[in-house]
């Protein structure tokens, strides 16, 4: 049978506790099998059971601030392996398997000063047990400190809420820290901008201006680890004497750097945790034994400020660039399409990957259009093709479909991406009659100085469709056989009229108000096309 002891680690005190039965309740209510009498213990903690193998695990009772084993929360029941730390509250529970106790415990673990420790912290707690803690002392000073902070506190968030970049928010973070938390030397403010879970690190700052030029840029200096742990789990952490903490041993940074402490917390805002603020000292473990309960607490309180601050400005990037992507899209979609793409967010780059669609394209020019344009001046002509195609694009928006370019006097749109529609034909159909008559009644209200006709052809089939470009200039475009063909069938519809292609008349709901054309060889297509013609009758 493996016979299982813990070594209680409580302050000071090392004492080794021999686990008689086969499940064993943790708390500090005086009925459980581990009587465990200190804050931060829920009254039901925890539950040591050996299962039929002979293997010693652990799970959580629904405890307050959790179990964590070896720094990971404990979510579902875990197996225990000899040397193990269970962390409840502020006391650890080391598992001992075999007889031979041959791993160094924490308590060895010692530094110069006094012993290494983290305190690691639910943040809501945290920042709820402060104001009070320190008051509850009934010392005068302590509750003057207390009330000089909650001022100071006030203040912050005054001068905070009017920061507008992320800079100036930064500078308000440093001056308060550096302000009130001596120990500190150095500071960071990692956020997750894109909200993808990557932290990146958007400032940081030293105390003297000797450390201010050293202060690596890549943010080699701070531990990722830590930082990492605090944003997943949003909880508080302090580390004294980071090199001697087995749980953080093999992070890299933390030895190159000597960072004798850090302290880190979470950036959080309601359910979200935006980002993390960081700190470092280069000092004994002794200082943190005396002061770090209450620097983590007013460095956590500090954190949910900036936290709202930071939401801010994350939303203003946000709508920043989408007022971007928007003033770029609104040339080609309509509105309704637009505030899809955004919803959807499928913008890296605010660009629209390309991909394959099943569309109807639409080629729309004007009928003598050369022999117009030999008659008006540059100016005119540019005036003409802006009326014409403002009104005519307003049927293109109207049935969904999307611009692709104006080439020349002729519009060129298509229907079935980047939303998909599985009615693209009568869509692409229903904007060409819809163009047609609304340039009938431009006419007949003298819209120009002599009435325009427009020739339509519409051709459905596969596309790739996307932005398409170099880094100075992308275009939303659609491409492939099926557009070489629609531009083809162009020259034979007659003025005034719209044709289709075969492959258009097939998907066509209802294709009653086109007739046979006839079949046609158009150049580059080795095929004959059947051509179907409209006639507007009005």
């Amino acid at each position: 049978m493996t016979e299982l002891k813990l070594r209680l680690k409580e302050g000071n005190n090392d004492k080794i506790v021999k686990v008689q039965q086969e499940a064993c309740t943790i708390g500090r209510l005086p009925e459980c099998d581990l009587y465990l009498p200190f804050g931060g213990i829920s009254r039901y903690h925890a539950r040591l059971l050996k299962i039929p193998d002979g293997q010693w695990i652990i799970e959580d009772l629904g405890s307050k601030n959790g179990t964590h084993v070896n720094d990971k929360l404990v979510v579902v029941a875990q197996p225990l392996e000899h040397g193990d730390v269970i962390w409840l509250g502020n006391i650890s529970l080391q598992v001992i398997l075999k007889d031979k106790c041959e791993f160094p415990t924490l308590q060895q673990q010692q530094s110069g000063t006094g012993e290494q420790r983290t305190i690691l912290r639910n943040v809501q707690q945290l920042q709820e047990r402060w104001i009070e803690a320190e008051g509850e002392e009934g010392n005068s000073k302590n509750k003057d400190k207390t009330i000089a902070r909650l001022k100071d506190l006030v203040d912050i968030a005054k001068n905070l809420s009017a920061a507008a970049s992320i800079e100036e928010i930064f500078l308000q973070v440093q001056k308060v820290v550096f302000r009130y938390l001596n120990s500190i030397d150095r500071l960071a403010l990692l956020i997750d901008v894109k909200s993808g879970g990557k932290l990146e690190l958007m400032s940081a700052g030293a105390r003297s201006i000797h450390e201010q030029q050293d202060l690596a840029a890549d943010g080699s200096w701070i531990s990722s680890s830590i930082c990492q742990k605090v944003f997943a789990e949003k909880v508080a952490i302090q580390i004294a004497d980071a090199q001697k903490d087995a749980r953080f041993a093999s992070e890299h940074s933390i030895l190159i750097n000597d960072i004798r402490s850090a302290m880190a917390v979470p950036l959080w805002d309601e359910n979200k945790v935006v980002g993390v603020l960081y700190a470092d000292a280069h000092l004994s473990s002794y200082h943190w034994e005396e002061e770090g309960e209450q620097e983590l607490s007013f460095f956590s309180a500090l954190a949910n400020i900036v936290a709202s601050s930071v939401q801010r400005w994350l939303l203003a990037e946000k709508l920043k660039s989408e007022e971007i992507i928007r003033q770029r899209l609104e040339r080609y979609h309509s509105p309704a399409v637009v505030q899809q793409l955004i919803d959807v967010g499928a913008l890296p780059d605010g660009r629209l990957p390309p991909k394959e669609s099943e569309i109807s394209i639409l080629f729309a020019d004007i009928v003598g259009f050369t022999a117009i344009s030999e008659r008006l001046t540059p100016t005119q002509i540019a005036e003409m093709l802006n009326k014409l195609f403002e009104e005519m694009l307003q049927e293109v928006f109207t049935y969904g479909g999307t611009l692709d370019k104006y080439i020349g006097d002729c519009i060129m749109a298509f229907f079935g991406a980047p939303e998909t529609q599985h009615d693209h034909a009568d869509r692409a159909v229903a904007a060409a009659q819809a163009m047609l008559i609304r340039l009938e009644n431009l006419n007949a209200n003298n819209f120009w100085q002599q009435p325009l006709q427009l020739r339509i052809a519409i051709n459905s089939g596969k596309a790739v469709v996307g932005d398409v470009g170099s880094s100075q200039r992308v275009e939303y475009t659609a491409l492939g056989a099926t557009i070489n063909l629609a531009s083809r069938l162009e020259s034979v519809c007659p003025p005034g009229e719209c044709v289709v292609s075969e492959a258009t008349y097939e998907l066509l709901s209802s294709n009653s108000a086109f007739s046979q054309m006839g079949e046609y060889r158009f150049k580059g297509i080795d095929r004959l096309v059947n051509v179907y013609q409209t006639k507007m009758h009005h």
